[in-house]
């Protein structure tokens, strides 16, 4: 006898070509149009799986699920939306779905869950996140890339699987990883993050797994560790390509036994911390040339999750400049829209800054102009200006030029005037914030503000390039005007 499958839809196509294309696969299919005749069929015992459309004429499938489940736990149910963002599918598995399928669909695929759901039952509804998560939209997108992305974040929520976020730089890697953290079972628990690349490598021991008192120069008291501060909670670690070894092979050993041993101790002291890692760096290149151990990548590659560029999902543009315009007028600017010539002028440019220069693009649109409707033109201007070149800056035939070798050249001519004696104390640290502060700042002007730009132009890592804007106390809205 063969499996029935119960196939719910208010659109008659849809129910017309699933059926059709399950029906060829030998099930046998029963069909509706409303939710009160699916649980009927439920109730009665009737159907081995069920793929149900989220919106219906009498109900919403999210409000039925814990009834489904609570009747039948063995049975599962696949969820299909048109509603297509990151809490539908945390939605559909919170509420004990089995699948979420974002519409349209492939009909291949949806015939292949449904062969892996019948061999595979999860019996039982998952924890829901608490209700005042519900509502709220950390990630933004409908492209199929993004979907992808959703429906392995939603497995993933009730795992402390070991997760490596790759992508390149601006994707929102800690975004997705705060995701995991705030849809998660581990929720209430702190998320603590470290950005390897903006943290001295002789340091980086000590911040992650703490020190005693004298440990080594300046410990003058005991100081906890991210791995204490992210107990029973999630620690973070972004640019994990840039882990010096010596730390990679502790970070091994923790990961391999449950404990460490903070810097100057004796005593292993167990953890419990999920860990998530990233980087927009090919790890496996990496190991290729002896920089990140090969046996810690696997560890940290449980589930990896690459998260795509902005031209891979431009499908969302529209939808990603939409919520960074409202994120802005929530913080006090002109509410904006943008004109269809100046959404045709974004789709076209490639974005090398990914989703975080969109971002800085829709600040600078509301901050600086007082249109209520962007146009075409006032995007190309400002587009322009995000190019990497510019006057004053770029003066090598158009290319851009390593500012910090710059600053390192005129550093070493300067000091080897010195001959054989030492400079005065403290002129390097001088000399250095004199150079620095004016180039830094000469690139924030000619990117206006775009710190990625920026970072590109002076040849540093952008976490770098924060930390001095920092320690500099460098005004980015100074140098943007």
């Amino acid at each position: 006898m063969s499996m029935q499958i119960l196939v719910a839809d208010d659109d008659s196509a849809i129910r017309t070509v699933v059926s059709q294309a399950l029906m060829r696969a030998g099930f046998e299919v029963r069909v509706t149009s409303n939710i009160a005749t699916l649980w009927r069929w439920i109730s009665a015992g009737e159907g081995d799986l069920v793929i149900t459309d989220v919106l219906m004429p009498d109900g919403n499938a999210f409000d039925t699920l814990p009834r489904i489940k609570n009747s039948r736990p063995d049975l599962p149910v696949i969820v299909m939306s048109a509603q297509n963002t990151f809490m539908t599918a945390i939605k559909a598995s919170e509420k004990g779905a089995y699948d979420y399928i974002p519409k349209p669909f492939d009909l291949t695929e949806l015939v292949a869950i449904v062969r892996r759901a019948l061999s595979e039952p999860r019996p039982g509804a998952k924890t829901g996140a608490p209700e005042e998560l519900q509502d709220s939209m950390p990630l933004v997108g409908r492209s199929p890339a993004m979907q992808d992305i959703y429906r392995a974040l939603a497995r993933m929520m009730q795992t402390d699987l070991t997760v490596t976020i790759t992508g390149e730089s601006g994707t929102g890697k800690e975004l997705v990883a705060r995701a995991l953290h705030d849809y998660g079972r581990r929720r209430k628990g702190p998320f603590v993050a470290i950005n390897m690349a903006a943290i001295p490598r002789e340091l980086i021991e000590s911040e992650l797994f703490g020190h005693e008192k004298g440990a080594f120069t300046g410990a003058q008291a005991r100081t906890s560790g991210r791995f204490e501060q992210a107990e029973g909670g999630t620690l973070f670690l972004d640019e994990i390509g840039d882990m010096p070894m010596e730390a990679q092979t502790r970070l091994l050993r923790v990961l391999q036994q449950g404990e460490y041993t903070i810097v100057g101790g004796r005593t292993p002291i167990a953890t419990d911390v999920r860990i998530v890692a990233a980087t927009n760096k090919d790890l496996r290149q990496l190991i290729g040339r002896g920089l990140f151990r090969e046996d810690l990548f696997y560890r940290l590659n449980v589930v990896p999750l690459r998260l795509p560029p902005m031209r891979e999902r431009i499908e969302d543009l529209g939808d990603l400049a939409r919520h960074f315009f409202a994120q802005a007028e929530k913080e006090g600017l002109p509410r904006k829209s943008l004109s269809q010539g100046a959404l045709d002028v974004m789709r076209r440019y490639p974005w090398p800054g990914n989703v975080r220069e969109l971002e800085n693009l829709v600040r600078r649109l509301s901050a600086l102009y007082p249109q209520d409707e962007i146009s075409a033109e006032l995007v190309e201007h400002e587009l322009s200006n995000d190019a990497p070149s510019s006057p004053g800056i770029d003066s090598d035939g158009g290319r851009p030029i390593d500012l910090s070798a710059a600053v390192e050249r005129y550093l070493g001519d300067y000091f080897a005037s010195f001959g054989d004696g030492l400079p005065p104390p403290g002129l390097h640290e001088r000399i250095l914030r004199d150079v620095e502060y004016p180039l830094i700042a000469a690139a924030l002007a000619a990117t206006r503000g775009n710190q990625v730009r920026a970072a590109d132009l002076l040849g540093v890592n952008r976490n770098t390039l924060r930390k001095k804007i920092r320690d500099l106390d460098i005004s980015v809205v100074r140098s943007i005007r």
